[in-house]
């Protein structure tokens, strides 16, 4: 009860220092809900920074301890983990609001609102967004990074579809979403979705790593590598548009899928036992992809975006599985390492501090 009395209390402070802020911005003559010149943006700018707040102080307040056991390395890890959160969490919010914006522009056509009416919708959104960010803080899963990620490229999606330059777009594929004026919605999504993917496989690491302890690091940190560079490749997807770049973008494009394809077989060889629904998951999307390609190129009985729609549908679907295996077999105790480097076992000089012996002696810590 405490706990949801702090978060009540955030909800209402997100909501004051959003409506404040939004009213700052937005002094002056009416806004529309969308386009140029209207509230959007601006309310957009101050809810993420709120929500990024509220994950900030939520951090600090429920996990400020967690590091202090761990080796300076894993620590480092942990830490940089939760600035990327950071920013997602205001990417999320900020396209959340924008695309929120648009959908009622659709239904109240030629509608201008005041200043103190922009500041009130910047105060709820701010509300919202710091709310779920607030309750991420206190404890985030990879499971619940699978679902933002999920749901964080379906907004971007049709907040990129709803602001294309070309409505037609979809006869040649999702890249001709990110030309023209207004493409930086999808770009921007590409970039901040590599980010999230990079995240989820640190967490995914760490999930492993209390599966295994320190005995299987080395392949951990390979792993832990293979989705960082997927999430690379695709943020520069976004940051090589094809209208501009078109040999960077295909090249990012085809290095995202080869990634992301090392990425599942490591990460699937590295959990114990194999477990059946993951192995038959993994089986099941290669069969697929490998079909939907056939159907694609040589028999053409779909276009180009059809099959980015598959390919992207089932590694969620995938990584669904493989986050919901880790869940049900994960301790939800953090496990300080017991080594100094990341990769050099011998000697293990790194518990001379008593807390983390303590930590290192306690298989479920």
């Amino acid at each position: 009860m405490r706990q949801e009395m702090r978060a009540l209390l955030v909800t209402i402070g997100c909501f004051v220092l959003g409506t404040a802020a939004g009213c700052l911005l937005l002094w002056g003559d009416p806004r529309p809900l969308a386009g140029d010149g209207s509230l959007g943006m601006p309310a957009a700018l101050v809810a993420g920074g709120v929500a990024a707040a509220a994950f900030i102080v939520s951090t600090l307040l429920y996990r400020r301890g967690e590091t202090s056991p761990m080796p300076r390395w894993q620590s480092l890890v942990s830490n940089a983990s939760a600035v990327a959160l950071t920013i997602v969490f205001a990417g999320v919010t900020s396209l959340g609001v924008l695309l929120g914006g648009e959908v009622l522009a659709l239904g109240l056509q030629g509608a201008n609102i005041p200043p103190l009416g922009g500041g009130l919708i910047a105060g709820v959104a701010a509300a919202i967004g710091g709310r779920f960010a607030f309750a991420a803080g206190v404890g985030i899963t990879t499971e619940d990074l699978a679902a933002l990620l999920f749901g964080y490229l379906v907004v971007g999606t049709l907040f990129a579809m709803l602001t294309a330059a070309d409505a037609r777009w979809w006869e040649l594929n999702f890249s001709q979403l990110g030309s023209g004026a207004r493409g930086w919605a999808f770009n921007g999504t590409l970039v901040v979705a590599g980010l999230l993917v990079a995240t989820v496989g640190s967490f995914v690491g760490r999930d492993i790593h209390r599966l295994r302890g320190d005995a299987v690091l080395g392949r951990i940190a390979a792993l832990v590598g293979l989705w960082v560079l997927t999430g690379a490749a695709l943020a520069c997807v976004g940051l090589f548009p094809l209208a501009n770049t078109p040999t960077a973008h295909h090249v990012s494009a085809l290095a995202t899928l080869v990634l992301f394809a090392a990425s599942s077989a490591t990460t699937t060889l590295a959990i114990p036992g194999w477990p059946a629904p993951l192995v038959v998951v993994t089986v099941g999307v290669g069969a697929l992809l490998a079909g939907a390609v056939v159907l694609w190129k040589p028999v053409g009985l779909y276009s180009l975006t059809v099959l980015e729609v598959v390919v992207v549908t089932v590694g969620l679907l995938w990584m669904t599985t493989l986050v919901r295996v880790l869940a049900a077999l994960t301790p939800s105790d953090s496990r300080p390492s017991g080594r100094r480097h990341l990769l050099h076992p011998a000697h293990e000089p790194a518990a001379m501090d008593p807390r983390r012996l303590a930590a290192a002696a306690n298989p479920s810590a």
